[in-house]
């Protein structure tokens, strides 16, 4: 039996004494190096490794090499590093003075933390309050709560900020350590740990020696199988330890398909949190804290801040984006007043009236409302009126028809209600347009109108 075969038997052993997370830290990572006498040379990837294996899990290696083998071996953890400066060869001998001393690579502490991302200029609202709230409790006990917290959702959501909210809030309430990266920045060290072995202990230093790792945009890991490897592994012994794991994507893990399984599962350990995105409602109170925030705006009409919330939809970026071109052009122009006329112009080339509001939700509101003579805001209202609930059933029922919008994003944008109730109202419509032929010749000229 060789070397290999021996230490996979072992290590079945070893996996009915210790839990899976403890074999899949700290045991499937290891070798058998070679039996000599009674001592038994094991390698390990890290320092930290061989710690933690000497101080906890000595007895049962022993016990376990010793029911494959019939003898009891004294154990000796090594590095893949000693291993190949021991099998160096014909070293010629050199004296102390001539050495060249490398200068060891040493880790300055930093968390990386945008100071100005905080939970108080976080503007909340339907399509991400529970994100809000889960965010909050993670920072208030760090480690204790939903660990790891998975946030996912298309890019600018707000994801970053309250990641980063999160690592403000514990640093500021505690003493514990808070590291903020990219996925980028992972891969970078861990390559550069890989191609020089003075950089490990500063690895290990940076993503080992803290309390709450916040990693940005982990999807860029997908297709990278050595850097998953090293974050599995550096997830496992933070996770272990109960430091606090938060981790951000554009889409859920399952819809990571590259990313490895037993990577999947681990975030499945916590609670993952997608973040919608705005309805009106919040992109128009994010636009108002916008211009509250910088007192070099000039007055800006309501009806402004309802032009721009119609018509940039997708995500936050957009909308500050609008705010700053205002800024820009109020500045050159000297205006201290910004009408609808004015914002209108300035953001021609960001808004194409005539293609932004086509087949999207607010326009179907719009044309369902003004069919039916009632209003916008009847629509997401809480009333059953039969004069407000068929309309508002005809409306939710286009919006998933004509724009494929999932049943929560609809239920956002009117007036939060939850998906069951929208899936509920698009098939009363469904069967009713089956059975009476007025109705379907009422939402055919609906649809003509929208289009």
């Amino acid at each position: 039996m060789n070397y290999d075969q021996l230490w996979s038997k072992v290590l079945e052993d070893i996996r009915c004494l210790v839990n899976s997370l403890i074999y899949n830290t700290y045991f499937s990572c290891t070798k058998l190096y070679k039996l000599e006498g009674n001592e038994a040379t094991i390698v390990v990837p890290y320092d930290i490794y061989r710690e933690h294996l000497t101080r906890f899990y000595l007895n049962d290696i022993v016990n376990c090499l010793q029911k494959e083998t019939n003898q009891i071996y004294d154990i000796n953890f090594i590095l893949e590093d000693e291993i190949n400066s021991k099998e160096e060869v014909s070293t010629p001998i050199v004296e102390k003075d001539d050495l060249e001393i490398k200068p060891k690579i040493e880790y300055k502490y930093s968390s990386n933390l945008n100071k100005n991302y905080n939970f108080d200029n976080f503007v909340v609202g339907n399509s991400n309050r529970l994100a809000h709230a889960t965010a909050l409790a993670v920072a208030q006990a760090p480690g204790q709560l939903y660990n790891p917290l998975f946030l996912y959702g298309s890019s600018g959501l707000g994801k970053t900020h309250l990641m980063q909210a999160i690592g403000n809030y514990i640093e500021e309430n505690s003493d514990k350590k808070v590291l903020y990266v990219s996925s980028e920045q992972f891969t970078d060290d861990y390559t550069q740990m890989c191609r020089d072995s003075e950089y490990t202990e500063f690895f290990k230093n940076k993503y080992r020696s803290i309390d709450v790792l916040i990693i940005d945009d982990i999807q860029y890991l997908a297709a990278r199988q050595k850097t998953q490897e090293e974050f599995f592994h550096t997830f496992n012994v933070l996770h272990h330890d109960n430091k606090q794991i938060i981790i951000s994507s554009d889409r859920s893990p399952n819809d990571l398909k590259l990313l490895e399984d037993r990577l999947n599962s681990r975030f499945g350990w916590g609670v993952m949190m997608d973040i919608f995105p705005p309805d009106l409602d919040l992109r128009k109170n994010i636009l108002r804290k916008k211009i509250q925030a910088n007192n070099l705006l000039p007055q800006i009409d309501d009806d402004v801040i309802d032009y721009i919330a119609a018509n940039v939809s997708n995500d936050v970026r957009g909308l500050e984006g609008a705010i700053n071109r205002l800024m820009a052009v109020s500045f050159m122009m000297s205006y201290d007043h910004i009408t609808l006329p004015i914002a209108v112009d300035a953001l021609k080339t960001m808004i194409n009236k005539g293609t932004t509001e086509k087949n999207n939700i607010l326009k179907i509101q719009k044309v369902v409302a003004d069919t039916y003579k009632i209003s916008v805001d009847d629509l997401k209202s809480k009333k059953r009126s039969a004069v407000v609930a068929g309309p508002r059933h005809i409306a939710m029922y286009l919006s998933r028809e004509l724009l494929n919008e999932s049943y929560e994003r609809i239920g956002l944008e009117f007036g939060g209600k939850d998906h069951s109730t929208v899936m509920s109202s698009c098939n009363k419509i469904q069967e009713e347009i089956n059975n009476n032929i007025e109705l379907k010749n009422k939402i055919d000229e609906i649809k003509k109108n929208i289009v």
